[in-house]
């Protein structure tokens, strides 16, 4: 291995990170989050086959975290990271012309592909060294946080797109028209993810100085090097957990559409109010963490994430409600989001090697990351079993399981990491 002397980058360097981050989870995501009712009607398809799409797309993605991980130890994210965004906008001209259930799922795998084997690992290592040893909690703050604005910035253009296809909100489109306007939100995407690409490639260069501490080979010897870490073996079950959460934010501009009422462009626009929430508790939460230790925060996202759970799964929100409705969507995002920012923070104070952060972000996220696989189809089984308000309940239930689980995860590594310390 050769150590290179990390220094803090300067601004850009975290901005242009962040619209990396998060454009290259567009296509496969964002869009599906904030439009989900669209999706489903645009492809004919119900909530289990998208589940189903998101399960290709985890299975790919599990395996290219764990073998893609090393790439991050070996190779500067300039190239790796470039590479994917435009091989991401690349699916999104598949995905703009109307495909199969199929031909869906196949380009779900390839997203699986792109957005993981070439760019995560590559992201999370990079972010952790323009933060330094002191301030993980605000570099993955800025990281996530900025994320969760652009992903609401490209929701809200999204969304802006949309609603020129009518001239009233609470008119139903056609399907026709709900085609023509979906594919120009898809279309305006993927050519933003592409310019996005071009830029990394070509202002995210670094001198060999600030490349950060690198491996001259990929060995079975760092994955064992890293499986001995009692921290590791926490973070999987944490960010398990924590992903969950995430996933199931997923359905909430559904919930608006079925549970609460909402028209579509209303629906999409409770979804993309959630995307504007996150860069705040980013943020937030960053600048707390590095006051204390991340983990004490983990545990505070959790224990909101069951709060909230308990609120959508109690069946007290009904039409009406909007204000209730809203109180329940800012405590669960708090949580999840939370969960979210801090559970790589936490590698600094799980002693985990700076040099070998790619490889241990392959190994914690090759079982994290399991949520891709069953989550969708668990949640589209839940909401397709039971129709309107109980499947979402079944769903929410589920949320409120593994925040419990995660929280048990979290404060056993606080108490590990507390008397390490002392």
């Amino acid at each position: 291995m050769k150590a290179k002397k990390s220094r803090r980058h300067p601004i850009f360097f975290i901005a242009l990170l962040i619209l990396a981050g998060e454009a290259v989870f567009i296509l496969p995501f964002v869009l599906a989050r904030v439009f989900r009712a669209t999706v489903l009607d645009v492809f004919h398809i119900n909530n289990t086959e998208l589940g189903y799409c998101f399960s290709v797309y985890g299975i790919v993605a599990v395996f290219s975290y764990f073998f893609g991980g090393p790439l991050a130890d070996r190779y500067p994210p300039r190239k790796l990271m470039s590479a994917a965004l435009l091989l991401t906008a690349a699916g999104g001209l598949v995905f703009a012309n109307n495909p199969s259930f199929q031909t869906l799922a196949i380009l779900y795998g390839f997203w699986g592909f792109t957005t993981i084997f070439l760019f995560w690992a590559a992201m999370i290592k990079a972010t952790r060294i323009w933060g330094d040893a002191r301030n993980q909690g605000k570099a993955f703050g800025f990281l996530d946080g900025g994320r969760g604005l652009v992903g609401a910035l490209f929701g809200l253009l999204g969304v802006f797109i949309f609603s020129l296809f009518t001239s009233d909100s609470h008119t139903a489109l056609t399907a026709g028209e709900q085609t023509r306007a979906f594919q120009s939100v898809i279309y305006v995407s993927s050519a933003l993810v592409a310019l996005i690409g071009i830029m990394v490639f070509f202002f995210l260069k670094l001198d060999t100085e600030k490349e950060g501490p690198t491996i001259a080979n990929i060995t079975l010897k760092n994955t064992v090097q890293v499986l001995k870490l009692p921290a590791v073996w926490l973070m999987m079950v944490i960010i398990l957990c924590a992903y969950v959460g995430y996933k199931i934010t997923d359905i909430i501009s559904l919930y608006a559409k079925e549970v609460m009422l909402y028209s579509e462009v209303d629906a999409a626009k409770t979804g993309t109010f959630l995307l504007f929430l996150r860069p705040v508790v980013g943020v937030a939460v960053g600048f707390l963490a590095d006051r204390s230790k991340p983990s004490i925060y983990l545990c505070v996202g959790f224990l909101l994430s069951i709060l909230g759970a308990g609120l959508f799964a109690s069946g007290v929100l009904a039409e009406n409600l909007d204000v209730l409705f809203f109180v329940s969507i800012i405590i669960t995002a708090v949580g999840v989001y939370a969960a979210r920012v801090l559970y790589f923070a936490v590698m600094e104070e799980g002693k985990i090697p700076l040099v070998l952060t790619g490889t241990a972000v392959g190994v914690v996220s090759f079982i994290g990351y399991t949520p891709e696989v069953f989550a969708g189809p668990a949640i589209g089984y839940f909401l397709d079993a039971s129709p309107g308000e109980t499947g979402h309940q079944h769903v929410f239930w589920m949320l409120m399981v593994f925040s419990i689980i995660g929280f048990v995860a979290s404060y056993i590594f606080y108490r590990i990491s507390k008397k390490e310390t002392a």
